[in-house]
C-alpha cells in the first residue's frame, strides 16, 4: 500500500472501513503489514481515541506509581499506546502484534523494552513474569464476531488462573463511523462514532513450584 500523503477523509474511511471488513486473520494481518506505514495518519483522520481512553483506563485502576509497573500491550500495532503511556509516566513497556509491519512500526518509536511477533489466541503471548495487560477492540456490528472470539480467549486465560480481569469498560465514542450503518445510536450521520471496550488485566505471577499456581499477587498500587 503505497504511502498517500494528504488524502482525503473519504480515503482514509475506506481504508479503515477495509481493514473492519476482513475477517480471516491471514488477510487481515497481510492488510495491516501494507497498512503500516500509512495507519497513524489514517487513524488521526477518524478521531481515533482508543490509545487516550485505553490509558485512562490504566491510570484509574493505578493509583500508584505507574513507572514501577510492567505493561503488556497486546495488538501494540505502531505503538500509538505506547506513546501515551510514556506521556503519562509509564515507562516499563513490552509489546506483542500479529504483524511484522506493524511492529516496525512500532520498533522505529523506541518506546518498548520488548516487541514480540505474535497473535493473541493463536500462540502463548510473552513476558510470563506478571504485570498489567491492556487490550482494546471495537464494538460496532463489523466487530462483533471478532469481540466474541477475543472475549472466549480471555474466559480461557482466566479459567486456567494465568489473567485476571481487571477492567472492562466500554465507550461510545471510539472512533469516526466508516458508514452509517456503524454509527452509535443517538449521535448524527455527519459526526456518529463508532463503540469500543478497553480490557484490562493481572496477569498472574509464574509459580516457583511446577505444576502450582499461586493465587493473584497485586501489583504495586493495586
Amino acid at each position: 500500500m503505497a504511502q498517500e500523503e494528504g488524502g482525503s477523509l473519504s480515503e482514509m474511511r475506506a481504508r479503515v472501513g477495509a481493514s473492519h471488513r476482513i475477517t480471516d486473520l491471514v488477510q487481515k494481518l497481510h492488510f495491516y503489514d501494507r497498512w503500516a506505514p500509512d495507519y497513524d495518519q489514517d487513524v488521526a483522520a477518524l478521531q481515533y481515541r482508543a490509545p487516550h481512553l485505553a490509558v485512562d483506563c490504566l491510570t484509574e485502576a493505578l493509583p500508584g506509581p505507574p513507572q514501577d509497573v510492567l505493561i503488556l500491550d497486546v495488538a501494540c500495532g505502531t505503538g500509538l499506546v505506547a506513546a501515551e503511556l510514556q506521556a503519562r509516566g509509564f515507562f516499563q513497556l513490552h509489546g506483542v502484534d500479529g504483524s511484522p509491519g506493524m511492529l516496525e512500526q512500532a520498533r522505529a518509536r523506541g518506546l518498548y523494552q520488548c516487541l514480540s511477533l505474535c497473535t493473541l489466541g493463536q500462540e502463548p503471548l510473552p513476558s510470563p513474569e506478571g504485570g498489567l495487560v491492556c487490550l482494546t477492540t471495537r464494538t460496532n456490528p463489523s466487530n462483533l464476531r471478532y469481540k466474541e472470539a477475543l472475549e472466549a480467549t480471555l474466559d480461557k486465560l482466566e479459567e486456567a488462573r494465568e489473567w485476571e480481569r481487571l477492567v472492562a469498560w466500554p465507550v461510545d465514542r471510539w472512533e469516526l463511523a466508516t458508514t452509517k450503518l456503524e454509527v452509535v445510536p443517538g449521535t448524527s450521520d455527519s459526526d456518529g462514532f463508532i463503540s469500543g471496550i478497553v480490557y484490562l488485566y493481572r496477569k498472574r505471577e509464574v509459580a516457583q513450584v511446577e505444576g502450582v499456581r499461586p493465587s493473584a499477587q497485586p501489583l504495586t498500587g493495586l
